[in-house]
């Protein structure tokens, strides 16, 4: 009976996943991960271990929705151990994949929390923002601040209704929504910005493994050697927009070296206005929640999913735009 019933099981997972995709993943992570792919190929591959970080929203969080993740064995990530991470920000993990129902978005009703991978905060933690900052965020859906930008218009309206969600009207007043092709930002509003975060379009491994379409999928993973192009010409245009002395942070939620490592220094190697900042401070302290991949001579961090630790993939990585000589 048991055997039958793990089959149907397995067979039930099988159809799920998208075995073009999970092939490529194969050959590809491999030769990048080395051993640590088979967890990560465990994790990713089965949804049930997956794990759902509840992101309280400062504007609308009653006290009771805490003591009732208390109650179900949440804990605050980071703990205030971050000098980076703002105290209003208050963001609980679960040990287990247990997981919140979500809120639908209502207009005129504020969310009281949004479900998140956790290491989808890991770029915003990394920029550092500081009171009085003008920042951008070029690639803005589905959350953003300040001056947000997103091209595609069914993510644009995404953005605008996770903006309504959780901020108060009065401050979303001074938030900046445009809809330009992240390119030519940089040509558009040339060093204007102190941070800018680049949340770049990459090959999303957690949504790419269960493509419903094998034939759409394998379109995509032709397709996925121009998304380092793409990426690429982003970080440029951003680092345009950012004014001498400012902060860029690069992120994707793929494990590719092509779309991570390689783009960061592909920049590096031709751009000599810009040079890379150490994460490594944060990792440590991040390392209870956590697992990243062993860090190599390449700039930015990865997080990669473990067992307890399902948070990821994500990589993230810091460059500074040097400030120009005074002219003689």
């Amino acid at each position: 009976m048991l055997t039958r019933l793990k089959a149907k099981s397995e067979g039930k997972l099988a159809k799920q996943i998208c075995r073009v995709v999970l092939d490529h993943f194969d050959k590809a992570y491999s030769k990048e991960l080395g051993d640590s792919w088979n967890t990560v190929r465990d994790i990713l591959t089965s949804p049930s271990l997956w794990q759902h970080a509840v992101l309280l929203n400062r504007f609308n969080c009653p006290s009771e929705l805490e003591r009732d993740l208390h109650l179900k064995g949440y804990h605050r990530l980071f703990q205030g151990s971050l000098p980076c991470s703002p105290q209003s920000m208050k963001c609980y993990l679960s040990g287990t994949p247990h997981r919140l129902p979500s809120e639908r978005h209502r207009a005129g009703n504020l969310k009281q929390y949004y479900l998140l991978n956790a290491a989808s905060l890991l770029p915003v933690l990394a920029a550092d923002l500081q009171d009085g900052e003008r920042a951008l965020d070029l690639c803005a859906a589905p959350g953003g601040y300040l001056h947000c930008n997103e091209y595609d218009s069914l993510r644009l309206r995404w953005l605008r209704q996770t903006l309504e969600s959780f901020i108060p009207q009065p401050l979303r007043n001074i938030i900046t929504v445009s809809e330009l092709d992240g390119r030519e930002m940089g040509d558009a509003r040339p060093e204007t910005f102190d941070k800018v975060l680049v949340d770049a379009p990459c090959s999303n491994d957690r949504s790419w493994l269960f493509s419903s379409d094998s034939q759409k999928a394998a379109c995509r993973i032709r397709q996925r050697r121009n998304l380092p192009v793409l990426q690429v010409e982003l970080l440029r245009s951003a680092i345009k927009a950012l004014r001498p002395g400012g902060l860029l942070v690069y992120s994707t939620c793929t494990l590719s070296k092509a779309e991570n490592q390689d783009v960061i220094s592909e920049v590096l190697n031709s751009d000599s206005s810009v040079v890379p900042v150490d994460l490594q401070g944060i990792a440590e302290l991040c390392s209870p929640d956590f697992t990243f991949a062993p860090a190599g001579p390449e700039p930015g961090l990865l997080v990669i999913p473990d067992q307890g630790r399902a948070w990821g993939p994500m990589y993230v990585a810091k460059l500074r735009k040097l400030q120009r000589c005074a002219e003689w």
